[in-house]
């Protein structure tokens, strides 16, 4: 009987662990996401600001 509650609980430990690896992965991905969507806003911020200066620089020249 013990040895059976050994085995139980050396799976549940490796069932445990790949949880755990694979919530540090899903976390990991999520952030690359969140860096390339951050990323890409920043660039299209700087876009529309570069497309409104050249836009107000053009009105006043005229």
């Amino acid at each position: 009987m013990m040895a059976r509650g050994v085995v139980g609980e050396k799976w549940s430990q490796r069932i445990l662990w790949v949880c755990a690896i694979g919530s540090a992965i899903s976390l990991y991905f999520v952030a690359v996401e969140r860096q390339a969507q951050n990323r890409a806003r920043m660039m299209a911020e700087g876009l529309k600001s570069v497309d409104g200066l050249s836009s107000h620089s053009g009105g006043e020249d005229v």
